[in-house]
């Protein structure tokens, strides 16, 4: 990946800084999806406990953060691999399966693409219908299999915020397990959902061997400077993820940030309130200002559609940074163009400010 790509991504707040100058406190970040409530007390204090630690290795095994995933998510130990971030498992995956041809819907999470490319594979896409609001046809997904190694299914899907339950997942999972494609389900924004039962496919893992989970902590845990993910998959499917990573790929501060915040129950019960009250209160809000259409939230993010103010996604950015605003241009999704902009759900101050922005902006007195 070149240095281009990278600002492809919501959250580069170093290249606006290197853009317009100033400091990061200035900017009011919407690009990134990341928990509002920020870093909870928990885990501050065991990143100041843990600095002494540095001098030492991590610990390869990363015994502590696995067993603490255990607990909370009620999963076997031996489906387990810790990553540095999501991301970098999704790399793995690709540079040790060696997919030939790989679906993913579009728009969806660009880093899926980039990964099965870097491994030498060829994408497929699968477009998602904006008259549809976005909706994934499973059906007609699973039509597509043949001659495809894997697909890649993010659940809630970034930047949509489209939804699927386990049970929708489940007959895409069962169809690919007969054409020997796997599913790879990104869960990376499933621990916002007031309750995950429905929806994550964790429960399936024992019985689908080419059902691949993965799951970023550093969006709901507010720690992406961190770097903490992990994946989920059978055994042998851990195994070549083992063999394919750095033995320390995961650092100490990483590790016991990850452990703490999986046991601090009052900030994720917290955040899950917080969340599905903003995000409904901030869609709500979006839907008084004349020209926008944003879609049904169902995480810290949404969508919308610009069409109908005449102005295109990067008009608006450049407009709103200015402002010391950021927001997510999303005319480099596949599947979508220039009316689209996505932004970060974050505290009521905030995006009321946003609001008033917009407000101001789309009425041409910015």
């Amino acid at each position: 990946m070149n240095g281009n790509n990278a600002a492809k991504h919501g959250g580069n707040l170093y290249a606006a800084i290197r853009q317009r100058g100033g400091n990061i406190n200035e900017l009011l970040d919407f690009s990134a999806n990341i928990n509002p409530l920020g870093l909870a007390e928990s885990v501050r204090q065991t990143l100041h406990a843990s600095l002494e630690a540095v001098i030492h290795y991590p610990d390869a095994q990363a015994h502590a953060l696995r067993q603490a995933l255990c607990q909370h998510y009620h999963i076997d130990e031996d489906m387990i691999t810790i990553g540095n971030g999501a991301v970098e498992l999704m790399y793995i995956l690709c540079h040790m399966l060696h997919p030939k041809k790989v679906l993913v819907t579009a728009p969806t999470f660009s880093e899926y693409e980039s990964a099965a490319r870097s491994s030498g594979a060829a994408i497929e896409y699968f477009y998602l219908q904006a008259d549809d609001d976005f909706k994934i046809d499973l059906k007609a997904i699973t039509e597509q299999l043949a001659g495809i190694d894997i697909v890649f299914i993010c659940n809630p899907n970034n930047p949509t915020g489209t939804l699927l339950t386990n049970k929708e997942l489940e007959k895409l999972i069962m169809a690919a397990k007969q054409q020997n494609t796997y599913i790879v389900v990104d869960e990376s924004f499933i621990d916002f959902l007031p309750i995950d039962d429905v929806y994550s496919c964790r429960q399936l893992l024992p019985q689908y061997s080419n059902l691949i989970i993965v799951h970023s902590l550093t969006k709901f845990y507010a720690i992406p400077g961190l770097r903490l993910g992990f994946s989920l998959a059978n055994p042998d499917i851990t195994e070549l993820l083992h063999a394919g990573k750095d033995p320390w790929n995961v650092n100490t501060l990483a590790q016991n940030a990850g452990v703490v915040a999986l046991h601090d129950h009052s900030y994720q019960e917290k955040s899950k309130e917080f969340i599905n009250k903003v995000n409904q209160d901030f869609y709500h809000s979006l839907l008084t200002i004349p020209g926008l259409k944003p879609y049904v939230p169902s995480a810290n993010f949404i969508l919308i559609n610009l069409k109908e103010t005449n102005m295109t996604s990067k008009e608006l950015q450049t407009a709103l940074i200015a402002h010391n605003i950021l927001i997510r241009d999303c005319s480099n999704y596949p599947g979508l163009s220039s009316q689209y902009i996505r932004i970060a759900v974050k505290t009521p101050v905030q995006n009321n400010q946003l609001i008033e922005a917009l407000k101001k902006f789309l009425g041409g007195t910015i």
